[in-house]
Parts: C-alpha cells; structure tokens; sequence
C-alpha cells in the first residue's frame, strides 16, 4: 500500500532541486498526491475501511495546507506544480 523507494526517488528526482531535496514543498505535495491516489482506489475497493478513509482525509488535509501555503508564498511555482500533477482541473 505505502509508495516504494523507487517511486519515491522518481518523485524526488523530477519535483525536487536535487536527490536529497526531500523537504522542498513540492516534493512533498508530489509525495502526498501520489500516497493520495493509492487510498483512493483502496477505499474504494474496501468501502468499510475507516481507518484507512480517516487516513486519507488527514492526507488530503496536510496536501491543502502546503498548497495555501505555496499559493501565499509562491504563486507561479504553485501554479505549475498544480498543472504538472493534474489538480484542479
């Protein structure tokens, strides 16, 4: 259920300024997103699972809250960040 390394170092590597950038807001919603997507399609193939759509909604939270925060701070990279990972359509 959890992203592998690989997965994770691809989102790092292509959002992130080098490899180890792993605190740039933009990994981190990247990281978020993906994790998103996953409980997504798990909670709707499980549809009783409550911790796992509690978890989700926790997610989806944290991603807003850095999303308000880069939309404050950095309006041109927030919107590229929101076209490249396809929210907000």
């Amino acid at each position: 259920m959890a992203l592998t390394k690989e997965k994770t170092q691809a989102l790092i590597s292509t959002f992130g300024a080098n490899e180890k950038d792993t605190g740039n807001i933009r990994v981190q919603v990247a990281i978020l997103t993906e994790r998103i997507k996953q409980l997504t399609e798990h909670c709707q193939n499980l549809k009783k699972d409550k911790s796992a759509s509690r978890g989700l909604l926790k997610l989806v939270g944290q991603r807003r809250n850095l999303l308000k925060y880069m939309q404050r701070t950095d309006l041109e990279g927030y919107r590229s960040l929101i076209k490249e990972l396809g929210l907000r359509k």
